[in-house]
């Protein structure tokens, strides 16, 4: 079973909804690290268990993420930042080489700082 970067941050997301049983076995697969036999040897049940557990576990949260969407608006508006983040800093660069006009530069620095703000909220 090949390990998803997804699930792991869906996870970060929604893991509130999984019994805190699946919520440690996915944890401990996707973010520890741990193989399925080290879960099945520390949680006293089978490998194959664990394994299913997972499965079912990843099914919630992608069902999860099909009906809310949470993860996807959050890299949207991640990706957004940055888009805006690079025009402010553009912006910055060629007031600089056109003579710099200081109210523009101080505008491009109050965008560059909201940015920086919003994805700190997020």
């Amino acid at each position: 079973m090949p390990k998803d970067l997804r699930v792991s941050i869906l996870l970060d997301f929604y893991g509130e909804i999984l019994t805190g049983t699946q919520r440690e076995t996915v944890d401990a697969y996707y973010n520890q690290d741990m193989s399925l036999s080290e879960i099945a040897g520390d949680r006293g049940i089978s490998r194959q268990g664990v394994r299913d557990a997972i499965k079912r576990a990843e099914q919630l949260l992608i069902d999860m993420e099909d009906r809310l969407g949470l993860v996807k608006r959050f890299q949207d508006v991640q990706r957004a930042l940055a888009d805006i983040c690079d025009c402010a800093l553009e912006i910055q660069e060629l007031n600089a080489r056109n003579g710099g006009v200081e109210e523009i530069d101080r505008d491009a620095q109050s965008i560059l700082e909201y940015a920086q703000e919003i994805a700190e909220k997020d």
